[in-house]
């Protein structure tokens, strides 16, 4: 049953891939807007915000953004997940001979996949406007194994808001106080700089210790008791999505 599961879900993800690349639409939209928001607090706010984060505003800021294309895959993810189940594409798979919980890992797997690819390319882009890391190569797989766990865990978070929605343009709406979060913490200044309340939100929301994490492994600040929490936080993002997700999922297609 277990190898008949994980053959069904590579068909699934090769499906998913295959998909992304003859409507790249949403992928590119997904991979470019960061990007830009990259150039744009780099080159436009970088000189004020240089003083307060007392470096490279580069270096202190890349970490953080590395963080925002995990939060746009969500209405990514989303919006597939609600296409499929109100185009009538999931009854059709449910009339075949195969594991029907492969729908919703093959999103999972190829939004990983989607994900990494799109990190790396941002990080490509920053090194080629300053960014300049000294994490050693064990440094660099834990912060790529970081941001892996994070978009598995928001991917299925992403996968329950597919499930909830009614409409594609629903699921679209639904996750957007989700990408707001990267920029309510610690990604763009510190958080010691912000007035009270918005300070404590900032501190206690799980994009900072994701981002003082990132931060900690490629540019070598103290790490503390981020790294424990940050991978909590991806941990129950994975958790609540994965068993919010198998509810709908049931719940809908029985």
């Amino acid at each position: 049953m277990t190898t008949h599961t994980l053959a069904d879900s590579r068909t699934m993800l090769r499906r998913n891939l295959v998909h992304a690349k003859r409507y790249p639409g949403m992928t590119i939209s997904m991979f470019i807007m960061p990007l830009v928001m990259l150039l744009m607090f780099n080159y436009i706010f970088g000189g004020a915000l240089e003083k307060a984060t007392g470096g490279s505003y580069i270096d202190y800021l890349v970490p953080g953004m590395m963080l925002i294309i995990p939060a746009y895959l969500v209405v990514g993810v989303a919006v597939a997940i609600a296409s499929d189940m109100t185009k009538g594409i999931v009854n059709r798979f449910r009339t075949m001979p195969m594991a029907h919980s492969s729908i919703l890992t093959g999103q999972v797997a190829g939004t990983v996949i989607q994900g990494v690819l799109g990190v790396g390319l941002m990080v490509a882009v920053a090194v080629l406007i300053g960014f300049r890391p000294d994490a050693t190569i064990v440094e660099w797989l834990a912060a790529f194994g970081l941001i892996i766990l994070v978009i598995f865990g928001l991917a299925w978070l992403g996968v329950g808001f597919g499930l909830a929605a009614r409409t594609p343009e629903g699921a679209s709406n639904t996750p957007t106080p989700l990408i707001f979060l990267p920029f309510l913490g610690s990604g763009l200044a510190p958080t010691d700089t912000m007035p009270a309340g918005v300070r404590q939100f900032a501190e206690y929301q799980p994009f900072t210790p994701l981002t003082e994490t990132l931060r900690g492994l490629l540019m070598g600040t103290a790490i503390g008791g981020n790294g424990v929490v940050a991978v909590a936080w991806c941990l129950g993002f994975a958790v609540v999505g994965y068993l919010w997700s198998r509810s709908l999922f049931r719940r809908k297609t029985n």
